[in-house]
């Protein structure tokens, strides 16, 4: 296993990242597919195992039994100085005022909260899940910099927003002699491309680590169009993302396809083996529910594309709607899926 530094920090992590959302609590927040703890021990042990140092979790995955069973699972299988956790803070916890969001309030008791689900003291990568429209970006900027000199974060990740308002965050950071943003964890896959318009350039220039999530469009990039799995029938934001250009999509679909047959390997290797090929990308997050998915995001580390190849995957896309970022609560109060679910 070849290790990356995680922006322009001395962090090394894995080129793939395992992402712990399939593991909570049946019947827990509103991920339906998840597995039980006996059923998840044997991935860590996995991905371990191949060299993966590097998971990641949030504080409302499976109503925070993720991250429950993510630090029972590292702190019986791996040393805690060998490993990188990284979880995240923003959504709701529970319906009450002060109980989500940035403020200082609700990072403090979410770091808190996790700390205690996850039984470490620290954890290496605090991310905040989305851009906050109803907290100063200084009063969170602060309030996580005040976290990683408590020593409870180590470094401090974001998730999917605005290209400008990540730039203000780092901005005002800087302003202020606060800690910076080493990682960004935005959706990027080949049919979901719209971050290389600013995102993944704002990262790059500005040294910081690309973590993207759903990799494999939640599946779709690993199987024919048609084929349904218990997760595709059940996951009501992966429906939400991949809706809008559908037609588009498919055509992707089957070109990924086609390709795989033609190299003899997976769909899912060619669909990851083009993300990590791309400049700036660190370490994809990779979510695994039967172990011939995880060894297969393996054997994409070794697969090279060629020019040709990259070419053709690349060459039917068309621009999509922005999706997987925060939606402000209605004015009628509800929430929307996207913070509801924050399945990402």
């Amino acid at each position: 296993m070849d290790y990356r530094t995680l922006g322009r920090s001395g962090l090394k992590v894995s080129p793939l990242c395992l992402g712990c959302m399939s593991y909570g609590e049946a019947g827990a927040g509103t991920h339906a597919w998840t597995l039980t703890e006996a059923d998840s021990l044997p991935f860590f042990r996995q991905a371990l195992e191949a060299g993966i140092n590097f998971f990641d979790t949030a504080n409302v995955y499976s109503a925070g039994s993720s991250e429950e069973i993510t630090g029972r699972a590292l702190r019986r299988l791996a040393r805690r100085d060998e490993i990188v956790v990284a979880t995240k803070a923003f959504g709701p916890w529970r319906r009450a005022p002060n109980a989500r969001g940035l403020s200082r309030k609700a990072l403090f008791q979410a770091m808190d909260d996790s700390l205690q689900r996850l039984g470490m003291d620290y954890v290496d990568l605090y991310q905040i899940h989305r851009f906050d429209t109803e907290t100063p970006v200084e009063e969170t900027m602060e309030a996580l910099h005040d976290l990683v000199k408590a020593g409870k974060t180590r470094y401090l990740g974001a998730s999917s927003m605005a290209a400008w308002q990540f730039a203000k965050m780092q901005q005002v950071a800087e302003r202020y002699s606060w800690t910076r943003f080493i990682a960004m964890q935005p959706q990027v896959n080949l049919i979901y491309r719209e971050e290389e318009r600013e995102m993944l350039p704002l990262c790059q220039d500005q040294g910081v680590g690309v973590i993207p999530w759903s990799p494999l469009a939640r599946g779709k990039l690993t199987r024919p169009w048609e084929t349904q799995t218990h997760r595709s029938e059940n996951d009501l934001f992966g429906q939400q993302l991949y809706k809008a250009m559908e037609a588009n999509d498919r055509a992707i679909v089957e070109r990924v396809r086609e390709v795989a047959e033609a190299r003899g390997v997976s769909m899912a290797q060619i669909s990851l083996a083009w993300l990590l090929q791309k400049p700036g990308i660190t370490a994809p997050i990779i979510g695994a529910t039967k172990p011939e998915q995880l060894s297969d995001a393996i054997a994409a580390l070794g697969l090279s594309l060629s020019p040709e190849e990259v070419g053709a995957l690349e060459a039917l896309y068309q621009p999509h709607p922005v999706v997987g970022v925060y939606a402000p609560p209605a004015p009628d109060g509800k929430v929307s899926l996207t913070e509801e679910g924050m399945s990402a």
